[in-house]
């Protein structure tokens, strides 16, 4: 079965992945889960979705999101990573969900489906895995 593409298009891709995803699972895979499930549910998703974001897909501990504007995307990501440090504030540190956010702008072709592939995504992706925790 071959992707069908329909096109392509100028985008600010955004990577966000969980720091430390398998020892918190290692730890407590039902509390990790369960907090993570309500940071998505309660801030990720929201500042995403009020900045005029796409969620294009959820990739376990971690998203690839769309933005059209530069300014939209860099404010998202410092409101999420703001909010989080917010939220771990208040739990053990051993507990704390931290996320590595990446992000480059540049054009994407667009699957059928709606996502997004492309040098774009792939620089994005290699951003986040050089984050520091909560950067």
């Amino acid at each position: 079965m071959t992707a069908k593409y329909v096109g392509r298009r100028l985008a600010v891709i955004v990577v966000a992945d969980v720091v430390g995803f398998s020892q918190l699972v290692g730890r407590d895979e039902d509390g990790t889960l369960h907090r993570l499930q309500h940071l998505r549910n309660d801030v990720v998703d929201p500042i995403i979705r009020a900045r005029s974001g796409r969620i294009i897909k959820s990739l376990g501990d971690g998203l690839l999101a769309e933005f059209a504007s530069v300014a939209e995307a860099v404010q998202a990501a410092m409101e999420i990573q703001s909010a989080i440090a917010t939220r771990n504030a208040h739990q053990k540190p051993e507990t704390w969900i931290e996320f590595r956010i990446g992000m480059h702008a540049g054009d994407v072709t667009v699957q059928a489906d709606g996502d997004l592939l492309g040098e774009t995504v792939n620089i994005a992706a290699r951003l986040e895995a050089l984050a520091e925790p909560g950067g």
